[in-house]
């Protein structure tokens, strides 16, 4: 084993590795989408999201965030993938919203958002995770990421993309009407909770 390139005593598969079976990659104390309560699942009640991230390259993303009733868009800029980076601009996104629409957030199981109890915590959101493998659960986020696509194709540098851009597209998108709302707006729906 002294003559080898590397000086491994063992080879493992990348599947089977000791950090794996370790816990690492998982998400510690992850609550799962199905033990969201009913008013979520029909979408009756406003204040709950569905978010994930928009990836480009060098590792480049966007936070994006959809209020489920309304279909209502909010982007964030982040500067990568990591937790300690993305939870925060999460909190400083949600915190602008009024106490009434924070109630909830849906993820998917990526690491971006391992520190979710730091996010819970400071927007007082209760955080969900979908199951592994299963986008089909936050189909709202899904739809918009696909619309956002149009705005910022595959392999975009989303660096360069200013906030200013991203509050210009997402006033647009808010400002779309759909069908599944009546052919109101996003922005019309959210703004009859205040009324």
């Amino acid at each position: 084993m002294a003559h080898l390139r590397s000086k491994r005593k063992m080879r493992y598969s990348g599947h089977g590795s000791p950090l794996r079976r370790a816990g690492r990659g998982q998400i510690v104390d992850a609550v799962s989408i199905r033990e969201r309560p009913a008013e979520i699942e029909d979408r009756a009640v406003p204040g709950h999201w569905e978010g994930d991230l928009v990836v480009g390259t060098n590792n480049t993303c966007i936070a994006t965030l959809v209020e489920r009733t309304s279909r209502f868009v909010m982007l964030t800029k982040v500067e990568n993938k990591k937790t300690e980076t993305v939870v925060p601009a999460l909190i400083k996104t949600i915190r602008k919203l009024p106490r009434a629409l924070r109630k909830s957030v849906t993820w998917d199981r990526g690491l971006e958002l391992a520190e979710h109890k730091k996010l819970a915590i400071a927007t007082h959101c209760k955080v969900y995770f979908c199951d592994p493998h299963s986008p089909w659960q936050r189909g709202s986020n899904e739809n918009t990421n696909g619309l956002l696509r149009q705005y910022f194709p595959k392999r975009m540098d989303l660096g360069t993309v200013t906030p200013e851009r991203l509050w210009e597209v997402a006033q647009q998108l808010n400002e779309r009407p759909r069908e599944t709302l009546g052919w109101k707006t996003p922005a019309y729906k959210l703004a009859e909770v205040f009324r």
